[in-house]
């Protein structure tokens, strides 16, 4: 149940009960009370009645000694109390030792009158008041008081249990309130806060916790979805550490060699003046090599570090198929030329797509070259991008030819193919990890390690993928797809 519904309900429990109780207390006090009333009139009554009969005297009703009222001092006691005036209202008797009630006082005839013939009940006695009649003149009035003396006490024994039972109750709904708001609110938060401090020390702490359908479950499992997101980030910052250090490493070790050559080629030119115009040509077109070479590692190092740090998607634009990619394909020729390598180039595309035109030279560029450097010569390479409508050519290797139709579904691809030795299948993956090569591949030059890595990256950020496959006695086949349209 959700806490606000819970509190809601809580609340008006938390107001009705106490009202509840009281109702109930109060009906059966009333209901006791009123047997208790019929019970002690009927006892008054009866105890009224034979000194009523004795207070009938008309004798009683005029001046005289108070010695000729001692029949009367024989009915009174610390219960009963009696007050006899005569027809004016003068007080002929008392048995109330009150110091204003003195003989011969003269009453209020106004007020003798009143409440006549009833019984009273007051809130310590009854009181019973009626006239004494002689020849039907009336000649005097008695007065008796009965103290409620039971009711008293019961009442003083009723108020002190009603006290208590209300305060027991009171004291029971607070105790239950509190234990349910600590069982509710309190326990789960100070868990919830034990477990954050914890994880900003540094301590990985299970969830032992119930999940709950409401607020608090809500703030768990939240709070366990930001740690989880936390420590990915944490461990992806490791990654990113750990990769940036291997990289330095990597490329220190990988400019020491170009650099030692050019170190030695051109102290050699500076200082050895036995060297024929030929050698120093040949020096001079080494040193250029390797210092092309240095400048493509920190080229690709650049452009790695742009596209790894950033965010923001490349800018794309709309081109036409045909003729974009007609121009992506035609430039190799030569290069495949120059290291006695067959060049096979298909390209069956139509309409329009968004891409950014630099960045597929270079992704293409990056898989030519590679490839240009894996194959040996006389061998073949195969250089193709086919829409989604164009099947799968006979030239590709028949172990990829199904895989690689199943993968392509609804985009266009982006072959290169060659003929050579294969990639171990533990490192079809890693390879596009930074500086990730195969066996013997930095001994071939020209490569800074980072190419396919900078390659994936691009290919990501044109929302398209990429994949690599390799089978020995065929070769390998670097596919990357991109969407249509």
């Amino acid at each position: 149940m959700k806490i606000k519904y819970w509190l809601m309900i809580s609340f008006l429990i938390v107001m009705l009960l106490p009202i509840i109780t009281l109702y109930l207390l109060y009906s059966s006090l009333s209901s006791y009370d009123e047997e208790q009333d019929f019970v002690e009139y009927m006892s008054v009554y009866n105890q009224t009645n034979h000194i009523e009969a004795k207070l009938q005297n008309p004798d009683l009703y005029t001046f005289q000694p108070k010695g000729k009222y001692k029949s009367i001092d024989s009915l009174v006691s610390n219960k009963i109390k009696i007050v006899l005036y005569r027809y004016d209202g003068t007080i002929l008797y008392s048995s109330i030792e009150d110091p204003s009630s003195t003989m011969m006082y003269q009453n209020n005839l106004n007020t003798l009158y009143q409440d006549l013939n009833e019984i009273q009940k007051k809130h310590k006695s009854y009181v019973i008041k009626k006239p004494t009649l002689q020849e039907g003149k009336i000649i005097g009035f008695y007065e008796i008081t009965v103290a409620r003396e039971q009711w008293v006490e019961g009442f003083n024994e009723r108020t002190i249990f009603l006290f208590s039972v209300v305060g027991s109750f009171f004291l029971l709904l607070y105790i239950t309130v509190v234990l349910l708001l600590n069982r509710k609110l309190n326990k789960p938060l100070s868990i919830l806060q034990y477990q954050m401090r914890a994880f900003a020390n540094g301590t990985n702490i299970e969830n032992s916790y119930p999940y709950r359908k409401d607020e608090i479950g809500n703030l768990f499992i939240h709070f366990d979805q930001m740690k989880k997101q936390i420590e990915e980030t944490r461990l992806e910052l490791d990654k990113q550490q750990k990769e940036k250090e291997f990289i330095v490493a990597a490329l220190s070790h990988d400019l020491k060699t170009p650099l030692t050559v050019v170190q030695a080629y051109t102290e050699a030119l500076n200082q050895d003046t036995t060297l024929t115009q030929e050698e120093k040509r040949d020096y001079k077109t080494i040193l250029f090599d390797k210092l092309n070479y240095m400048r493509q590692m920190l080229d690709d190092l650049a452009i790695y570090a742009v596209l790894q740090s950033t965010q923001e998607k490349i800018e794309l634009i709309h081109v036409e198929g045909q003729e974009f990619f007609e121009m992506l394909v035609s430039s190799y020729e030569e290069p495949c030329a120059k290291g006695n390598l067959q060049l096979h180039v298909q390209q069956e595309v139509e309409g329009n797509y968004r891409v950014n035109v630099k960045q597929m030279i270079r992704i293409v560029d990056n898989l030519m070259t590679n490839a240009i450097r894996h194959t040996d010569n006389g061998q073949s390479i195969w250089l193709a991008v086919l829409s989604k409508r164009t099947t799968i050519p006979n030239w590709v290797f028949s172990p990829f030819s199904k895989e690689l139709d199943l993968w392509r579904k609804d985009g266009t691809l982006i072959l290169v193919q060659n003929e050579g030795d294969e990639i171990p299948e533990d490192l079809l993956e890693t390879v596009f990890e930074p500086f990730k090569q195969v066996e013997g591949a930095r001994g071939l030059g020209g490569s800074s390690g980072l190419g396919l890595s900078i390659t994936k990256m691009l290919i990501e950020k044109h929302d398209g993928k990429i994949r690599l496959w390799s089978k020995e006695d065929y070769g390998t086949l670097v596919a990357c797809w991109i969407k249509e349209g």
